[in-house]
């Protein structure tokens, strides 16, 4: 009989595992979607409803002729200052930014007049063990929400799966 329950929770554990890759794998996101990096860019709220973790990566597309892609500091960030200290540049319009360590980050296109006209990016980094934050309170209104995230399913469908093996161990 013990050896029965073993073999079962370790099913248990074998497919609450396998529920959990999604959780742990790193995203690719493709900045301003299929418009890219462009002018005007934070008007768009492409950060929205993203969070970003150590060891995603960040795909800039862009025309090399009309804008460039630099990693600036916060100052330099807050007052558009395309000449300030230039932390990364990049430069093929295709350019993938890999997020190695947690904190916020900040992005601006050097090109006169581009960062002041809203090309730029600022992203705060989570740890890649971090909980996702709770989400603000939402403004009144009488349709319900729902903040269920697929991880959160995804730890539910794992969890259920251990508790039906454990309801049949004993």
């Amino acid at each position: 009989m013990a050896s029965r329950q073993v073999l079962i929770m370790a099913a248990a554990v074998v497919l609450a595992v396998a529920c959990l890759p999604a959780l742990a794998s790193a995203t690719d996101f493709k900045v301003g979607d299929d418009l890219g990096w462009r002018a005007k860019f934070n008007e768009t709220k492409w950060t929205d409803g993203k969070y970003f973790r150590v060891g995603d990566t960040l795909l800039f597309t862009y025309d090399t002729n009309k804008h460039t892609l630099v990693e600036v500091g916060k100052e330099d960030f807050a007052a558009c200052n395309v000449n300030g200290t230039k932390m990364n540049t990049w430069s093929t319009g295709n350019d993938r930014v890999t997020l190695d360590k947690p904190g916020r980050r900040w992005f601006i296109c050097t090109v006169p007049g581009h960062c002041a006209g809203g090309m730029k990016l600022v992203l705060d980094v989570l740890a890649a063990d971090a909980p996702i934050p709770a989400p603000a309170a939402p403004a009144p209104s009488s349709a319900p929400a729902s903040y269920a995230t697929a991880a959160a399913q995804a730890v539910v469908s794992a969890g259920a799966v251990v508790v039906a093996a454990a309801a049949l161990m004993f």
